[in-house]
């Protein structure tokens, strides 16, 4: 049966940050590792995890949450099972605001030594013409219509 005093109680502000996740209506097996995941596959999957946490809204409140309530598994805010166990040894809370809502991801990934993620971006216009172009599909996966 799972511990579930070290999470916080039902108090919609602590909790009302997961709507805007990015990771929200994704395949959890992205996020965590079936029964003997391990080397490249495990790598691959962790990375692709990490890609989506890179350019979530709420990724500070995501690994704060991850930390207090000391989650095993899965990747967490951008940081895996691994990265979290070295945060929880040398300590977390100087990254995390009073509350404990949210932690300074940049100081955490710092202090792990990685590297400082950028999330690309293209510029407006470039986006406007991929919509545009016949052919090209869109996030909802439909094929938008050829404009005569």
């Amino acid at each position: 049966m799972s511990n579930v005093t070290r999470l916080p109680g039902p108090i919609a502000e602590v909790w009302d940050w997961q709507r805007n996740g990015s990771c929200r209506g994704r395949d959890s097996a992205q996020f965590f590792h079936p029964d003997g995941e391990r080397g490249a596959s495990r790598a691959r999957r962790e990375s692709a995890a990490k890609a989506v946490c890179g350019a979530c809204p709420v990724r500070a409140e995501c690994a704060a949450h991850a930390l207090a309530a000391k989650e095993p598994y899965g990747v967490w805010g951008g940081f895996t099972e691994t990265e979290r166990i070295r945060l929880l040894a040398s300590g977390w809370e100087d990254a995390a605001d009073r509350s404990r809502y949210r932690v300074d991801v940049r100081r955490l990934e710092a202090r792990l030594g990685l590297p400082t993620r950028v999330v690309p971006t293209a510029p407006p216009g470039v986006l406007a013409a991929q919509r545009r172009r016949p052919g090209h599909r869109t996030p909802m996966g439909r094929v938008p219509m050829k404009v005569r």
